[in-house]
């Protein structure tokens, strides 16, 4: 089964984005911040991370760059998933390494078809 961390500090978004994941058979795991997320993928590498940007602690883009250095033997696929829609916020996602960019509010289709341009639908 594919696996799939959730790094949102909203418990509400990884709740709908849990139920979303699971119905397109993937197994789940949550993180609050950046900083939980990042021990999480160093201790059990996730095939994808839905990613939040602004999170307390350690945000999306602080996450990004801490994961690019890890050594970790396969990167999981990073998907961005947050209210900054400005072109220069997806350009700086893109270019720190996320894979793909989804706009809140997303719903299955959304989340289906990014996980599909990444290789994992």
């Amino acid at each position: 089964m594919k696996t799939c961390l959730v790094v949102d500090d909203s418990k509400v978004i990884r709740k709908v984005a849990r139920h979303i994941l699971e119905t397109l058979d993937f197994e789940v795991a949550e993180a609050g911040d950046g900083r939980d997320a990042l021990t999480h993928c160093e201790a059990t590498p996730p095939d994808v991370v839905l990613l939040d940007w602004n999170m307390p602690v350690m945000s999306g883009m602080e996450f990004l760059k801490a994961l690019s250095a890890t050594d970790l033997p396969k990167r999981p696929k990073v998907v961005f998933c947050t209210t900054e829609n400005g072109i220069g916020h997806i350009k700086a996602a893109i270019e720190a390494g996320a894979d793909e960019y989804v706009m809140k509010p997303f719903d299955r289709d959304t989340i289906a078809s990014k996980l599909q341009i990444v290789g994992l639908a």
